[in-house]
């Protein structure tokens, strides 16, 4: 009989212990379940599962963690668990913990995967979404907040607060910091591995709307950005219209970007803080990962 690692992250906004529980009665078969106990520990139990297929019940740190440690040929299912849970649900999973774990069971059957490519970089791989500059450090500042009761990352009305504040702190002014290396100067660069880019609540964040798990990857880079750019700025990646955006460096199907920055400048992947880099090299792997759906 095949048999499946549950990994599960306490971390995460809606994670418990009896929610684990019916998540792994939904995966059925021979499920073994094991706890996260600390930073990275993820991508160790995945690297090291001796299993059929790997199952994350978690946020997207976990599920980041995950894809760093998983190797080829592992299915994986992602479970969603966190306040976004980007991935799982721009692969069309639903939102509700038992409800995903059912279809993921399901794939497991039936021996359903679906290939999809992943970024990197600079080492780090990531399933939907990268930032170098002003968007990572707004991550970086919510994460300076600390965590919420049980360990909990803030809630997302407190990045639109945070984000705020960072553009009144520069009076709405970003000054052009990086080279996108053969296209010029750019204020900051958002890198998209598939589409949405992430969500606000419901919302999808439509920053790269030409984006998809089966090519390679894609830049949104404002070559400006003031006072007068952001509600032109902000209606296009709310609406999918960042790719023929006045101002806006887009980029489709990219099997790699290399950006140069003028000083260090924070960089994250999936939400996750990577610290300040000069370089930031992304490349495509295409067919990377196989994800049960």
């Amino acid at each position: 009989m095949a048999k499946t690692l549950l990994v599960v992250n306490p971390q995460a906004s809606a994670v418990s212990e009896e929610l684990a529980e019916r998540v792994e009665a939904e995966l059925g078969g021979d499920v073994e379940t094991t706890w996260t106990e600390r930073p990275g520990h993820a991508a160790e139990l995945v690297e090291g599962a001796d299993a059929d297929a790997v199952v994350i019940f978690g946020g997207d740190g976990a599920f980041n963690e995950a894809l760093n440690g998983l190797r080829p040929g592992l299915p994986i299912g992602l479970v969603p668990g966190g306040g976004s849970s980007v991935l799982p649900r721009a692969l069309g999973l639903p939102r509700d913990p038992r409800e995903a774990a059912g279809q993921i069971g399901e794939a497991l059957r039936r021996g359903r995967t679906r290939r999809i490519s992943l970024g990197r970089v600079n080492g780090r791989r990531f399933g939907f979404a990268a930032a170098l500059g002003f968007p990572a450090e707004v991550v970086r500042r919510v994460d300076d907040l600390g965590r919420e009761r049980h360990g909990r990352r803030p809630p997302d009305r407190i990045f639109l607060t945070t984000l705020a504040r960072v553009l009144r702190e520069r009076r709405g002014r970003l000054a052009g910091e990086l080279e996108v290396e053969g296209h010029g100067r750019a204020a900051f660069a958002l890198v998209a591995n598939g589409d949405p880019y992430t969500y606000l609540w419901r919302i999808p964040v439509r920053a790269a709307p030409r984006a998809a798990f089966d090519l390679g990857l894609d830049l949104v880079a404002p070559r400006a950005f003031g006072p007068a750019r952001i509600p032109a700025l902000a209606a296009a990646i709310l609406t999918g219209r960042t790719a023929t955006a006045r101002g806006v460096l887009y980029l489709h199907d990219q099997q790699r970007i290399e950006i140069l920055a003028d000083r260090p400048l924070p960089l994250q992947v999936d939400g996750e803080d990577l610290g300040d880099v000069e370089r930031a090299s992304f490349v495509s792997e295409p067919g990377a990962a196989d994800i049960l759906v």
